[in-house]
């Protein structure tokens, strides 16, 4: 089991219900493959560097997970069947990137 990152951005016509749903559903998805999900964030509407889909904005979630690589390719085609996602990210973590996102993690929730 390798662990990775997910940063995926949802559309920012949804609702609030509809965007907890979605992060539901992914986040069950992994889970049912027999992944570990060890953090999840919600970085909330952020402008976007350009436009997608005619969109100047979007929701930004991420997923930090242990799982095996070959669920990483289902994960993405059912990213990619979704229209509610605009844009996705999956990033294999080594020890060192792992040590960083953990280190990231802990110094936002201090600052919170």
């Amino acid at each position: 089991m390798n662990r990775y990152e997910t940063v995926f951005i949802l559309n920012p016509v949804l609702s609030e219900d509809q965007i907890k749903e979605t992060v539901k559903k992914y986040e069950d998805f992994l889970t049912s493959k027999g992944a570990k999900m060890i953090a999840k964030e919600d970085w909330g509407l952020k402008k976007l560097a350009y436009p997608i889909q005619n969109k100047k904005s979007g929701f930004y979630h991420l997923f930090d997970y242990n799982v095996a690589g070959e669920t990483i390719e289902q994960l993405e085609v059912e990213f990619r069947r979704d229209e509610r996602f605009m844009r996705y990210l999956t990033v294999k973590l080594d020890k060192h990137a792992a040590a960083w996102a953990d280190k990231r993690r802990d110094r936002n929730k201090q600052k919170a």
